[in-house]
């Protein structure tokens, strides 16, 4: 204030105001969040442990992502640490790269992450919409993945489960990162035996295998959602140091990202077949999988950065660092400094702030239906693995009713 020069009338008014926040924010902070703060819109999403929900709160009519994870599955698949994982990166987490968490909250039954909402949708779905994308619009959606891998690499996490579902695009068409549940320990879905065990007489590939790459692109897409939506989700995207017992370091997410870079020109990820086991077996022996079909033309320099991304960890560009990355031919060309400033490669049209259009539709569940008094299973016991889960963002808590700026009247 003295910097400014300010009048003392003018000083006394700040004061009061700042006053004011601090009173607001004090009493906000006391207050407990619950389910009735919120309104459930409508299903956005759904995993293998819950669900995704559009929600408004009530109070302030601000709209949100809300994840519901139930806690009976949480602690059954061994996933209680991961969830922890998630909850810390997002909170740690600020900047314009990874997906904003508000709030965090629990009831006997589930946990909930009330996130911001990305009217965009996810990677996963642009990716089927389109057979492939250009080497501009790969250019564009790669650099900033680049820049969001770097940016929680620089924070010490290692996302691990980087892949199209993970990639969601805000109301400019702009990638946030997101779902960090594997960021600590491993699921069962990341261990090498999962996918030897899953049936003693795996089916053979070969159908697929002699398919033309129009075919496999329309095989995988078609049973995409599945995969997505499912326990056993698809080791398509793992680098194979991960499956290896012999440990991994952050370069196992350039892996992931080189295999998202080659679904986008190609139309289906190097690695695809048709049951995971086979998928897996592919990612293991990449040296003789990772082929590029001949009908597909993509550039040299794009093929080169693909084959840097998917090797071997110790020849894997992004060794040395981010910039060694940056400095690839196939990123010629791009303001690293001013991306997220620039118009995206594909724009996101968003009709009102509740505009579901880029999600997929999904039934109505009972996953937010009361638990009943009379067959409640000792959940207490379990409670305490949670503890210290709640957490509450501060603008999160001050902002009222105001509308980002993208979803006022005319920048529609």
């Amino acid at each position: 204030m003295e910097e400014e020069g300010l009048a003392d009338e003018e000083k006394k008014l700040r004061r009061s105001q700042h006053a004011r926040k601090e009173t607001e924010f004090l009493r906000l902070k006391r207050t407990r969040l619950g389910l009735d703060d919120f309104e459930s819109l409508k299903v956005i999403g759904r995993g293998a442990f819950g669900e995704v929900r559009l929600v408004q709160k009530k109070d302030t009519g601000h709209i949100y992502a809300m994840k519901i994870l139930r806690k009976a599955d949480m602690l059954e698949k061994e996933q209680v640490a991961h969830i922890r994982a998630e909850r810390d990166i997002l909170v740690e987490a600020d900047g314009a790269w990874v997906v904003k968490m508000f709030y965090s909250f629990q009831d006997k039954r589930n946990l909930y992450l009330i996130m911001e909402f990305l009217p965009g949708g996810d990677m996963m779905t642009l990716l089927m919409k389109k057979d492939t994308l250009t080497e501009e619009e790969t250019q564009f959606y790669i650099s900033e993945t680049v820049l969001a891998i770097d940016a929680i690499h620089q924070l010490g996490f290692i996302h691990r489960d980087i892949k199209p579902d993970n990639l969601l695009l805000d109301a400019k068409g702009h990638v946030k990162l997101s779902d960090f549940g594997l960021c600590t320990g491993l699921k069962k879905a990341h261990r090498t035996e999962f996918y030897r065990n899953l049936t003693h007489n795996p089916p053979s590939d070969f159908s697929f295998q002699n398919m033309n790459s129009k075919r496999k692109a329309e095989t995988w897409k078609k049973n995409r959602r599945q995969l997505a939506y499912s326990t056993v989700g698809t080791p398509d995207y793992i680098a194979p140091e991960v499956f290896m017992q012999t440990g991994y370091n952050k370069l196992c997410d350039w892996w992931s990202l080189g295999v998202i870079m080659y679904e986008m020109l190609i139309g289906y990820p190097p690695f695809c077949s048709e049951t995971p086991q086979e998928t897996y077996r592919k990612v293991m022996n990449w040296k003789e999988t990772l082929v590029f079909p001949p009908e597909v033309p993509i550039s040299e320099k794009a093929k080169d950065l693909i084959l840097r991304f998917c090797i071997d960890s110790e020849n894997r560009i992004g060794n040395s660092g981010v910039e060694e990355i940056k400095g690839h031919p196939f990123f010629e060309g791009v303001d690293w400094g001013h991306i997220r400033e620039r118009p995206a490669a594909i724009p996101i049209e968003i009709k009102s702030i509740d505009d579901t259009s880029n999600f997929d539709d999904f039934p109505e569940s009972d996953i937010l239906q009361p638990v009943p008094n009379t067959t409640e299973p000792d959940y207490k016991s379990k409670d305490w693995v949670f503890l210290n889960y709640t957490y509450k963002r501060f603008e999160g808590l001050t902002q009222r009713g105001s509308i980002p700026t993208y979803m006022k009247a005319g920048k529609l």
